[in-house]
């Protein structure tokens, strides 16, 4: 068994520069003390976690299906604990260096495939239950927008990819980027628009919280877990759908403004190389 690390060694080395608020406040504190308990465990590998995180979220679908408060109030509480394996894998994998390429992939399909089985449990049993076709239409919504943001992410990820390769090939240098990266570092006309939001910004940056509030995160958790739990799976899960939806307009607004920036900023490079 490897040498146990202490807490403040395991905060340095597995958390985020930045980070959902939900996962910054309600899910790295018990999944930084857990990646502490496992640590020295060779045979508690990403990969692992990863299926183990897949397979508590089939329980939360199954209790879902169940109907009833006591079994949707399980499903929450096994959705939320699925999450909490799911960020243990890339803690692990950044503290004892065992990522891989196709963990990488394995987290990603399993994400996905989670938040299908879910919502049709979640939304499934509802309808089975009060035969009201307007929770189809509310499972149909949520597995649409989880298959819209993650594609919208990955483009927008491709487009600033390209910004950053042409402007380092303008330069001369490669601009760093991060995992996390949300496009706010090339200083656009948004930030230049809204700079009176600079002390807010500051504040959520500070405390390692991401500007874009209401990312796919937190619209699984008000779904899966806020819904359930409050007894109000309609009104949340349509609440939730419009403010993801305004903050994806928000990261197109942004990204938008950026490839304004872009092109001039790439005129007036090309300008001084002729």
């Amino acid at each position: 068994m490897a040498q146990r690390p202490t807490l403040a060694e395991i905060r340095e080395r597995t958390y985020k520069a930045r980070d959902a608020w939900w996962t910054v406040w309600l899910v790295d504190p018990l999944a930084s003390r857990l990646v502490w308990v496992v640590a020295p465990w060779r045979w508690v590998t990403p990969n692992r976690l990863t299926a183990a995180a897949f397979v508590v979220g089939l329980g939360s679908a199954a209790a879902f299906w169940h109907q009833g408060y006591p079994w949707v109030l399980l499903g929450a509480l096994l959705f939320h604990l699925s999450f909490v394996l799911d960020c243990m894998d890339g803690k692990i994998a950044r503290l004892n260096g065992t990522g891989s390429l196709f963990g990488t992939w394995l987290d990603y399909v399993f994400d996905r495939l989670r938040v299908l089985a879910c919502a049709i449990g979640l939304f499934g049993g509802e309808f089975h239950r009060t035969q009201d076709l307007a929770y189809l239409w509310l499972g149909l919504l949520v597995i649409f927008l989880d298959m819209f943001r993650y594609l919208n992410n990955l483009q927008m990820a491709r487009v600033k990819g390209e910004m950053r390769r042409r402007l380092s090939a303008a330069i001369g240098t490669v601009p760093a980027a991060s995992a996390d990266d949300d496009g706010d570092d090339l200083q656009d006309d948004f930030r230049q628009q809204f700079g009176r939001f600079a002390a807010i910004r500051r504040f959520l940056v500070e405390n390692r919280i991401r500007v874009h509030l209401f990312s796919g995160i937190e619209f699984m958790m008000f779904v899966f877990i806020i819904g359930p739990v409050s007894d109000q799976l309609a009104l949340v899960t349509i609440g939730s759908a419009l403010l993801l939806l305004a903050f994806e307009l928000l990261l197109i607004y942004k990204l938008w403004a950026n490839t304004k920036s872009f092109s001039r900023r790439l005129a007036k490079l090309e300008a001084v190389a002729a």
